[in-house]
C-alpha cells in the first residue's frame, strides 16, 4: 500500500479548528497540548457522557467550548477543520470513517485499529474520501532518535537491531486483565520505530510469550519477538512489564549493528556511535551530528510533535510519518507477534495482510470496497 495525495487546509494565517473525540485521561494530555499550540484551536469535545467532556475542559484548564455526544453535529456547528480521536481502539473505526465522511483529516491515536482487518477499511475509506488520515506515532518524536537515524545512514548495511524494554508499572484496571499486555498496548511504539530506523517493513515474526510467577498481569508480560524484515536485517525485541530493577527508559535501550559500526541509545541520553577501524572499512568514519542550521527547529517531542507534523501536513501536503497507509505495517507487526506467540509457530505478514484484505472486502461499504478492489493486494501492494 503506498500512502495517496490528500485535500490540504489553506492557510488563511488562522489555527486549524479542531475536535477531540473523547474525554479520558490520554485526552487530558491532547487536551493542554492543543492548548499550548500557536497552529491549533480548540473548537469543541465529543464525547458517549457529556459529563465527561465538561470535567475534562475543567481539569485541564482547557477554557469553555461546545461538547456534545455527536461528532457529526459539533463539527458541522464549530465549523471545525480537523479531528483528534482519543477514543479506545474499538471506536476508532466508527470515529474515523464518520469524520472522513464529513469530509475532515483525522489525527488519531495509537493503535490505527482493533483489528489489521478494519485498519485496511480505515486505509481505503481515507483513499475515497481523499483526507489524511495520520496515526500519532508519538515516540518516533525525539531528537535522540532522529540523530540515531541520521547517524545509521553512515554506517552501511544494517545487520541486527534491538530495543530491550524492562519496566515494573502497575496499572491496575483493564491492562491488568487483558491478553497479550505488553505486546498490543506497548509494543507497537518500538515496532514502528524500528520500521523507521531501518527503512524497511516485517517479512516475518517468531515470538515468544511468558508470564513470570511473580508477575500481577493475567495475561504474558513478558515476550521475545525476532522480525526478518525486507532487505534481510533483523529486528529483535525482548522485554518485560514486570521487571523490577535497572529498568529501561519507557524509550526502550536500542543498538543498531551494522556493516561499518554500531550504534546505542539508551531512551534518555545522546545515541553513542563506533565505527570500524580504516584498516577494516576505508568509509566507515562515523560523522558527529551536524550542527543545526541557524533557523531551525528543534524536534518537539511526543504528541507534541505528532500534532505539529500532523498540521504541516495539511497545509503543505507533505505525507507525514503516521500516515495510514505507512502505518498499517507497524499494526501488523503487532497482529502477527500475537499471532505467533499463540499458535508457536513464524507467522508472515503478508499472508496475514492478505487475510486481512479479504475479511475487509466483506465488511466494507461501496466507497471503500472500491478502494480495496484497486489494491494489487495488501502483500504486495
Amino acid at each position: 500500500m503506498t500512502p495517496r495525495s490528500f485535500a490540504t487546509v489553506p492557510d488563511d494565517g488562522a489555527p486549524l479548528r479542531v475536535v477531540v473525540v473523547g474525554a479520558g485521561r490520554m485526552a487530558r494530555l491532547w487536551l493542554r497540548t492543543i492548548a499550548a499550540s500557536p497552529d491549533v484551536t480548540l473548537a469543541g469535545v465529543v464525547d458517549t457522557d457529556p459529563a465527561a467532556a465538561v470535567r475534562a475542559l475543567q481539569e485541564t484548564g482547557a477554557g469553555e467550548v461546545p461538547t456534545g455526544t455527536s461528532l457529526t453535529a459539533l463539527a458541522r456547528a464549530a465549523a471545525a477543520d480537523a479531528v483528534v480521536d482519543v477514543t479506545v481502539p474499538e471506536a476508532h473505526l466508527p470515529v474515523t470513517l464518520e469524520a472522513l465522511g464529513l469530509g475532515l483529516p483525522v489525527l488519531g491515536e495509537k493503535p490505527l485499529a482493533a483489528t489489521l482487518a478494519e485498519a485496511l477499511r480505515l486505509a481505503a475509506a481515507a483513499e475515497a474520501a481523499g483526507r489524511l488520515f495520520m496515526v500519532s506515532q508519538s515516540r518516533r518524536y525525539h531528537p535522540h532518535l532522529f540523530a540515531f537515524r541520521d547517524r545509521a545512514a553512515a554506517l552501511g548495511r544494517p545487520g541486527i537491531l534491538t530495543t530491550e524494554f524492562f519496566r515494573d508499572p502497575h496499572f491496575g484496571g483493564f491492562r491488568d486483565a487483558m491478553d497479550h499486555p505488553l505486546l498490543i498496548d506497548m509494543a507497537i511504539h518500538p515496532f514502528d520505530t524500528a520500521r523507521w530506523l531501518l527503512d524497511a517493513d516485517p517479512v516475518s515474526v517468531h515470538c515468544e510469550e511468558y508470564n513470570p510467577p511473580w508477575s500481577w498481569y493475567a495475561g504474558a508480560a513478558a515476550t521475545t519477538a525476532v522480525f526478518e524484515m525486507t532487505g534481510g536485517s533483523r529486528y529483535v525485541f525482548t522485554g518485560s512489564w514486570c521487571s523490577p530493577g535497572l529498568t529501561t527508559s519507557w524509550n526502550g535501550a536500542w543498538r543498531l549493528s551494522s556493516e561499518h559500526g554500531s550504534l546505542v541509545w539508551d531512551g534518555a541520553n545522546p545515541v553513542t556511535a563506533e565505527a570500524a577501524d580504516a584498516a577494516n572499512a576505508a568509509d566507515a568514519a562515523v560523522p558527529a551530528p551536524a550542527a543545526p542550521a541557524p533557523d531551525a527547529q528543534p524536534v518537539p517531542k511526543g504528541i507534541t510533535g505528532s500534532l505539529a507534523e500532523f498540521v504541516r501536513a495539511l497545509r503543505t501536503g507533505d505525507v507525514p510519518m503516521g500516515e495510514v497507509h505507512d502505518n498499517v505495517r507497524s499494526l501488523a507487526m503487532v497482529t502477527a507477534a500475537v499471532e505467533s506467540a499463540e499458535t508457536g509457530r513464524r507467522v508472515r505478514v503478508d499472508a496475514l495482510l492478505d487475510t486481512a484484505l479479504t475479511e475487509a472486502l466483506a465488511a466494507s461499504e461501496p466507497p471503500e470496497r472500491a478502494a480495496l478492489r484497486a489494491w494489487p493486494g495488501a502483500g504486495g501492494g
